[in-house]
């Protein structure tokens, strides 16, 4: 399978984002792994990101909603801020273990390729990459 060129892992929790970059190391997903703990953080990795990544190779966002300081809806919304060149360079899928009613019916106007419930599992990831990669792990 053809790497992703990165892998963004946005949580508030350590732990998880070391359980996700794990997992998707060991799957051999992305050849680049960065973390970030907040969405303001994000923004700022995802900038220099961006830069590097294209629609052809673009880089996946995993977005967690909840988090203190700029929790993940409040990113998406700066996000779409970003020149269209660069959020075409990006995937963004929630990965989260609950949303508000409230924030699941935004979904639809927000730039969210899709949702993917906590934790992140290989089945996961290959639906992931097969919907929005047209990727996906050999058969075993």
């Amino acid at each position: 399978m053809q790497k992703l060129s990165s892998v963004l892992l946005v949580d508030d929790d350590p732990t998880t984002n070391i359980l996700n970059e794990r997992l998707l190391k060991g799957l051999g997903v992305a050849e680049d792994y960065l973390t970030a703990h907040d969405g303001a953080e994000a923004l700022q990795v995802l900038d220099e990101l961006a830069t590097r990544a294209t629609p052809v190779n673009p880089v996946l966002v995993l977005l967690d909603v909840k988090m203190p300081g700029m929790d993940g809806m409040t990113f998406l919304e700066s996000y779409q801020g970003l020149s269209l060149a660069q959020q075409q360079a990006v995937v963004i899928v929630l990965h989260t273990a609950s949303m508000q009613s409230k924030d699941l019916n935004r979904l639809d106007e927000l730039p969210v390729a899709g949702l993917v419930s906590k934790p992140l599992t290989k089945e996961k990831v290959d639906t992931i990459l097969k919907l929005h990669y047209q990727r996906q792990f050999p058969a075993s």
